[in-house]
């Protein structure tokens, strides 16, 4: 009869010396957040990706801080983040200028906008689309926006928009690009609940090439009508050039992408939910990336599998909110 371990069973090869082993927290004793979060490295699954990602923006935050060779970074995310509470985290690093520039979509501008005009509340994944439709509420998720947010913000926005006609037809010749305009609002709105109030303020440019792709684009196609002596135009290339010469000009370049898709970098931390089993860029890990020379082949870059909502919090807390607050002491 055969020995069952040796059927079964293939000899098991010396552990090395330097293997990480396995281990949780432990919390018979107090542990503070960071702390914690220092114990997810050997705790395996996304737990050891997102103690990764820490050190990778840990690095990245240092770096921008190095005078001889300083990190520009890029953050990327969607707009269902600007609608979530994620807002107040990004808010945080474009108010305290811990990020060089910001790239999202037409939704993930605005939302802020919206959210400044009338409050975002709420609700649960099951309300159904037909009672909701009725009531006048829009959902995204478990989140619920009222109609009259967007009348409001329709209210607010079209008095921008013949100013900013007037100045492309007047003596100023303004030539608007999605940026320039996203700066404009920022300034207009005047209100430090939003995010592009502060990188107006601060001078951090926004980049959105689609940003005629949501409520923003039907005000300016409603405005169109009304617009005298002529519809305000958009150059997107302007932006391409504008966003590409801050890439290429960096002496290093990090990006940190919550939800959506990349751009090339030294350094690059995902964080979405996306699989690569649909080829879709959202979904690719970061080695793919690489191969279309979009992150350099030697750089530091980790994908965690997670919503945003509940690690990016924790991540920003335990790097950029730790130096802030130990330099504001």
């Amino acid at each position: 009869m055969p020995d069952a371990h040796a059927s079964v069973l293939t000899p098991s090869e010396a552990i090395p010396e330097n293997a990480v082993h396995v281990k949780g927290p432990d919390l018979s004793k107090p542990i503070d957040l960071v702390s914690l979060l220092k114990s997810y490295e050997t705790i395996g699954f996304q737990a050891t990706g997102l103690a990764r990602a820490i050190e990778i923006i840990e690095e990245m935050r240092e770096q921008r801080e190095n005078t001889e060779q300083p990190l520009t970074l890029f953050l990327g995310y969607t707009s269902n983040l600007i609608s979530s509470g994620l807002r107040e985290i990004i808010l945080f690093l474009a108010k305290n200028k811990l990020v060089d520039a910001l790239v999202t979509t037409a939704g993930g501008v605005e939302e802020d906008f919206v959210k400044c005009l009338g409050s975002t509340i709420l609700g649960n994944f099951h309300l159904r689309g037909a009672d909701l439709r009725k009531k006048g509420l829009n959902r995204i998720g478990n989140l619920l926006v009222p109609n009259s947010n967007y009348c409001a913000f329709e209210d607010w926005i079209m008095p921008i928009l013949d100013q900013m006609v007037a100045e492309q037809e007047g003596p100023e010749k303004t030539k608007w690009t999605p940026s320039t305009v996203i700066n404009r609002l920022g300034k207009e709105i005047n209100n430090e609940e939003s995010v592009y109030y502060w990188c107006w303020k601060n001078d951090i440019p926004v980049f959105c090439p689609a940003l005629t792709d949501g409520s923003l684009g039907d005000m300016m196609y409603f405005h169109t009508y009304k617009a005298d002596p002529a519809p305000l135009n958009l150059d997107i290339v302007g932006d391409i050039r504008k966003l590409n010469d801050m890439s290429i000009k960096a002496k290093q370049a990090g990006m940190i992408v919550l939800g959506g898709g990349r751009n090339g970098a030294d350094y690059a931390v995902y964080i979405n939910t996306g699989q690569e089993y649909d080829g879709s860029d959202s979904g690719a890990r970061p080695d793919e990336a690489v191969s279309w020379g979009k992150i350099r082949a030697n750089a530091q870059s980790v994908k965690v599998y997670a919503d945003a909502t509940l690690v990016f919090p924790l991540i920003v807390a335990s790097t950029f909110g730790k130096a802030h607050w130990e330099a504001n002491k």
